[in-house]
């Protein structure tokens, strides 16, 4: 009786408010080509006013072949475009797994409908501007373009996605980068398979409704008997999925329903577990040619490299030799998949491959120099989170190597990244799994890969302020892991100009001469840059002096402004930043205004701040500290980090007042 009583509350308010107020109707999906004229003369979203455009409707249908071997997903979408902004909405692209025809489209229809006069003007697409683009020899893309798109008008388009495997059950993800009126999703499953429904909502259902009926299956002059088991989801006025600041990948925060095939219930025979292990993952990964078959794989030349490696003796310097002879002879061609594409020879005499080819290579020539590693498959930060829990090889975009050196010391190389260093974990692989294999010992297992020491940045400033408002001094900026990878990328990619106008955060206030950086090419010390610089301050005049002494920071300003957040924080990795400086009072002035000492820290110790300026000497001392804690956080507990943040940037940037006495 307690299960039903709060149904019977819920149903009571619900009539009570319905005898108030004519409940809204619920949106739904209509027939290709059927319109209402309410949806053409709409002008901007109901639930995201400034939206540039909207999907009125996304329709999914996902069924099985009559032989119970294929899966078919009619899909039905529909957009409405409000401004110019959003005419971009009309460029599609339909990717698809078309290796071995796995996957394949059909009976795809595109229009676009405008009003005209008050009546619905259809312009249907031509067929010979629909285009198949072969991506790579597993992976192509049916790209068109809507005609005749204004503000105004409605995009319709509908295709079958097929694919010729009983496995492969499609996504479906109710959310859009543009706000979305209607997402419905039907399924029908013969209760011979039992597919996990992995889900990701922060909404619940608009509808949800399962009915069953009986099917027969024939097979020669047998016919047999199963169950349909038909399951309608939708969601309404789903919110677009904006891209925040430090957010993970889209796909770890689109609200979408994933289905793992668990167990098989042949008629008439037993049940068969399908889901995967890791070690069944594994094997196949150990198996298939595209992966397992190029580990041995040798390359021209190799002899020369393998022969020089081995004549290091120390572990580290022998890693960091073959990494570098492979980083720097190889090119990514900025394809990123599981499996290698040409393989590792060709992409060995061609200079260039996908990072999987590349990181092949590197785990072939480490293994052959007496170095125990591991090839592994991982996944980057905008493919998405790695579930241990989801034993599935689609997970993973990118080979790397694993080299456990000792009990404290364990390497994932990745080659493919042109400023990459061998003895740090690339970033984007943070805060999620990797799965590595060992074929001659059966050795499958996966690992968490997270950075557990913070990353460090620390800025010291000694100048002299001059009256009227100038300072000349010196800085030096040290950074290491991360931070030191992301300097070097900027500088080598953008050249010094353009680096110095980022030092400066294009402030030309400040000039800086003399830049010097040392270490950039050895992965074990901290980067050091060293610059003379002279800043004019803004404000100051004849009696006072107005200084922000933060200064060559990445603390300069605030990313998180938004009140609101929609996706959890993800920084990748602990960080610590410190600014240090010394001013050097200039004769005749005294200080007016000092920021007090302070410290702040969140409830949860997961942010820290401290703050400590002083005068000594005939000048000003400032330290800053800023630590964090955690390389995640909750959308949860949001509003209590953005007041930390605003709190702690004001601090950051409060002036230092000088009197003229």
């Amino acid at each position: 009786m307690n299960k039903l009583l709060p149904a019977f509350l819920l149903a009571f308010v619900c009539f009570t408010v319905k005898a108030q107020t004519p409940a809204a109707a619920m949106p739904t999906t209509q027939p290709f080509g059927k319109i209402d004229i309410a949806d053409l003369e709409m002008k901007a979203c109901d639930f995201e006013k400034d939206a540039n455009a909207e999907v009125l409707f996304d329709k999914g249908n996902v069924y099985f072949g009559a032989d119970l071997m294929s899966i078919t997903n009619e899909i039905h979408r529909r957009i409405k475009v409000f401004n110019d902004n959003g005419k971009k909405e009309a460029d599609i692209h339909i990717k698809f797994y078309s290796g071995n025809r796995l996957e394949y489209i059909t009976g795809l229809q595109a229009q676009t409908i405008n009003l005209v006069n008050g009546k619905p003007e259809i312009i249907k697409l031509d067929k010979k501007l629909i285009y198949t683009k072969v991506i790579d020899k597993n992976n192509s893309e049916i790209t068109f373009t809507f005609p005749d798109v204004k503000p105004g008008s409605i995009l319709e388009y509908k295709y079958n996605l097929n694919t010729n495997s009983f496995v492969n059950f499609p996504d479906w993800e109710f959310q859009d980068h543009i706000p979305v009126r209607y997402s419905e999703l039907y399924t029908a499953i013969p209760d011979i398979f039992y597919f996990r429904a992995n889900t990701n909502l922060a909404m619940a259902f608009a509808k949800y409704k399962t009915t069953s009926d009986g099917r027969s299956l024939l097979e020669g002059s047998q016919s047999y008997q199963y169950t349909l088991e038909n399951t309608l989801r939708a969601l309404v006025n789903v919110p677009s999925l904006p891209d925040e600041p430090y957010m993970s990948s889209y796909r770890d925060n689109v609200q979408a329903i994933r289905f793992q095939l668990v167990t098989i219930k042949p008629i008439g025979g037993f049940v068969v577990n399908h889901s995967d292990t890791w070690e069944k993952v594994g094997g196949i990964l150990a198996d298939d040619d595209d992966f397992g078959g190029q580990l041995k794989r040798k390359v021209t030349g190799e002899e020369a490299i393998i022969a020089k490696a081995k004549a290091i003796k120390s572990t580290d310097e022998r890693i960091a030799y073959l990494f570098n002879e492979v980083k720097n002879t190889m090119k990514w061609n900025g394809s990123d998949r599981w499996y290698t594409i040409d393989g590792t020879y060709r992409a060995w005499e061609n200079k260039t491959g996908n990072a999987t080819e590349i990181n092949l290579i590197l785990y072939h020539l480490l293994k052959q120099s007496g170095i125990g590693a591991y090839p592994m498959v991982v996944s980057t930060r905008e493919h998405g989170r790695v579930r241990p829990f989801y034993t599935s090889l689609a997970q993973f975009n990118r080979g790397v190597v694993y080299v456990p050196v000792d009990s404290s010391k364990k390497y994932v190389l990745d080659a493919s990244g042109k400023y990459n260093m061998y003895n740090e974990t690339p970033s984007e692989l943070l805060n999620s799994s990797g799965l590595y294999i060992d074929k001659s010992k059966d050795l499958y297992n996966i690992i968490t890969l997270k950075k557990n020491e913070p990353v460090r940045e620390s800025v010291f400033v000694n100048a002299e302020i001059k009256a009227g408002g100038k300072i000349e001094g010196t800085a030096q900026i040290s950074s290491n892991s991360y931070n030191k990878i992301n300097v070097v990328d900027r500088y080598k990619t953008d050249g010094e100009k353009k680096y110095i106008d980022f030092l400066r955060h294009d402030d030309n206030n400040i000039k800086v001469t003399g830049l010097k950086l040392e270490n950039m090419e050895v992965d074990s010390l901290p980067l050091m840059q060293n610059f003379n610089f002279n800043l004019d301050l803004a404000g100051s005049d004849e009696s006072y002096i107005y200084l922000n002494p933060n200064l060559f920071s990445a603390l300069k300003s605030n990313p998180f402004l938004s009140e609101n957040r929609q996706t959890d924080v993800e920084f990748g990795y602990n960080r610590s930043y410190s600014i240090n400086g010394i001013y050097k009072i200039p004769a005749g002035y005294k200080a007016d205004a000092l920021p007090k000492n302070a410290s702040m820290t969140m409830p949860d110790k997961s942010f820290t701040f401290k703050r400590v300026v002083a005068e000594q000497d005939g000048s000003i001392v400032i330290r800053y500290n800023v630590y964090y804690n955690v390389p995640e956080y909750s959308k949860d507990k949001y509003p209590d980090f953005y007041a930390f943040f605003k709190k702690m940037h004001e601090m950051l940037n409060e002036v230092i007042v000088l009197k003229k006495g």
